[in-house]
């Protein structure tokens, strides 16, 4: 039954998306904006695969993904460490917090200028940008998931005489993972953005500066073909870290 479920709301989500290609294609089939800025979906689809036969192509999804993960990872391990420290210590996290929620926010794309003035625009500054942007939300959650431990779990440590590491690898880390993985799935998303807006801002090689160029040349398929390119790709990321965080927190599941 539980299978049976998950295929019929597969198919729902597919005819959803089959819709919305439907009524792209009947938006652009009745010209209500110029094909000149919103071509058809097949005309799209058709520069996606023109695009997947030549090098350039590759070598701009290579270094996008690159950027992405490491800055990502970057963003993930600082994150879930000094989170774990400042949720696990009430006076570290009195010094901290106001630092923190001062910080917080401030919008991920206003500290790309910051970054290339200390950096320069280079590769290292389109990582940079996305490991510091990245962090927040998973530092953020990570604080709330390790302060939030269940009293009567303390005291279970306490009776049975756990250390210290084992207090944190066997109660509190097991507690504190799902919000650990709402941090990190919400610093994929920002990983992606930044890693698109600091390749438009830098213009180095990437899925952001092809889709500037497009725009800027006026060629509307090969635009609307990079954004599929950057949905698909934030697409199967969150699907891969959905799969992580379903085996890791298998003992949730009824």
């Amino acid at each position: 039954m539980k299978r049976q479920h998950g295929v019929l709301m597969w198919f729902a989500s597919l005819g959803v998306l089959a819709a919305l290609v439907g009524l792209w294609q009947l938006a652009a089939h009745l010209e209500l904006v110029s094909p000149v800025f919103f071509p058809a979906p097949l005309r799209s689809f058709e520069s996606l695969w023109d695009q997947m036969g030549t090098a350039d192509f590759w070598l701009a999804f290579r270094e996008t993904l690159r950027r992405m993960v490491l800055g990502f990872v970057t963003a993930s391990v600082a994150g879930v460490a000094l989170g774990a420290a400042i949720g696990l210590s009430p006076r570290l996290r009195a010094y901290v917090e106001p630092t923190l929620e001062l910080i917080r926010p401030l919008p991920a794309s206003a500290m790309i200028p910051v970054f290339v003035l200390l950096i320069g625009l280079n590769d290292r500054m389109i990582v940079t940008a996305i490991a510091f942007s990245s962090l927040w939300p998973v530092l953020l959650n990570t604080v709330h998931g390790f302060k939030t431990i269940e009293p009567r779990l303390l005291e279970v440590a306490r009776i049975l005489h756990l250390s210290r590491l084992e207090m944190v690898w066997k109660i509190a880390l097991p507690n504190a993972l799902p919000d650990i993985f709402a941090g990190l799935r919400l610093a994929l998303t920002v990983s992606l953005i930044l890693a698109v807006v600091a390749e438009m801002l830098a213009g180095t090689i990437g899925l952001g500066q092809n889709i500037t160029l497009a725009a800027r040349s006026f060629r509307s398929a090969d635009l609307y073909a990079g954004i599929i390119v950057l949905g698909a790709v934030g697409y199967v990321s969150n699907i891969l870290l959905q799969r992580a965080e379903q085996h890791l927190l298998r003992w949730r599941t009824p």
